[in-house]
């Protein structure tokens, strides 16, 4: 039996803990909070993050960081602005050779870099693989039929990965494109928000559709400039992620963009979605690194333009609508 850390109790680290024990591993569920561990072990649920799903009670749900020294395997799910300092937190706590599966879907700000490797640099003495594809943790807790990719650059480190988190309800395929499954599940989000905000404005399917193909241009764009498979994209973590995220109702970035589509302020729009919204976070990132790979992403200039400088929603569809004519398959998008 492996013993699985899971650092982070929200959504997404709450239903993963419960799947990691349906596949038979002994899984201890860290909370940054106290209060919050008490409460998931007097009602054997996360009532704030992830209601309605009973935890067993051979999960193990602690706040102390000595409880998870030495595992077998870590599922960091915390946002990801904070995976550097979850990184060097929990360092010295990670025995030579564990694997540490990255989960969040960002990128670190201030570096620029993929998650995966601000887990490197911090502890490298690890194996580190990324968990991503469509899968929201509503559905994920729920025992629901979910299908995602589990990518490594070492393919016995996605395998490991495959086989510890895998059951009947939860497929899981496995890639050596690290690179591709991160930016894929980085991306998404930025895209979802565009989507949401043409939902909040009533533009219809139409215009739903077109974001999610132009948008999906833009991040393999980006990614193969970065290095990733061109294929990846039209797999689970890319072409799969976008559409769950740009079109259910579980996806908390396509809710904050409805929320600013229809005329809230982006600090409204964040409080009444109640969690962290990746989009958010990482425009500015994605931003930069269209400018630093010399890539055209307009759609992500634009969310950039409406998150940080305030720019009006209507006048970003506006001028994304009447940019300069071009042919489908060039360069530009």
């Amino acid at each position: 039996m492996k013993t699985v850390a899971v650092i982070g109790s929200g959504s997404w680290g709450t239903a993963l803990a419960v799947q990691l024990e349906k596949a038979g591993n002994r899984v201890i569920l860290w909370s940054f909070k106290k209060e919050e561990a008490e409460s998931i072990i007097a009602n054997n649920e996360n009532i704030e993050f992830l209601p309605g799903v009973k935890l067993s009670p051979d999960i193990e749900v602690t706040y102390k960081d000595e409880d998870v020294s030495g595992a077998d395997m870590f599922v960091f799910s915390t946002p990801s602005k904070f995976t550097r300092n979850m990184a060097q937190r929990f360092k010295d706590r990670v025995k030579d050779g564990a694997i540490i599966v990255s989960v969040a879907k960002g990128f670190e700000e201030e570096s620029l870099l993929m998650l995966s490797q601000v887990i490197k640099e911090v502890i490298p003495q690890c194996r580190v693989g990324a968990l991503s594809g469509p899968s929201h943790a509503e559905e994920v807790g729920k025992g629901m039929a979910t299908a995602v990719v589990a990518a490594a650059e070492d393919i016995s480190v996605a395998e490991e990965i495959r086989d510890t988190f895998m059951t009947s309800m939860f497929r899981i395929y496995t890639t050596t494109d690290l690179i591709g499954v991160e930016m894929g599940g980085a991306m998404k989000n930025l895209i979802a928000l565009a989507a949401g905000i043409a939902d909040g404005l009533g533009y219809g399917d139409n215009a739903k559709a077109a974001l999610m193909t132009r948008g999906m241009v833009e991040i393999s764009r980006l990614g193969v400039a970065m290095g990733a498979k061109k294929e990846t994209f039209s797999g689970l973590s890319g072409i799969g992620d976008l559409i769950v995220t740009c079109t259910s109702v579980h996806s908390r970035n396509r809710h904050a963009g409805v929320l600013l589509g229809r005329g809230k302020s982006l600090e409204e729009a964040l409080e009444e979605v109640h969690m962290v919204v990746e989009g958010v976070i990482n425009a500015g990132a994605a931003y930069a690194l269209s400018k630093k790979y010399k890539v055209s992403m307009p759609i992500t200039d634009e969310i950039n333009e409406v998150l940080h400088n305030g720019k009006d929603v209507k006048q970003a569809v506006y001028d994304l609508m009447t940019r300069d004519k071009v042919f489908e398959n060039e360069g530009q998008a």
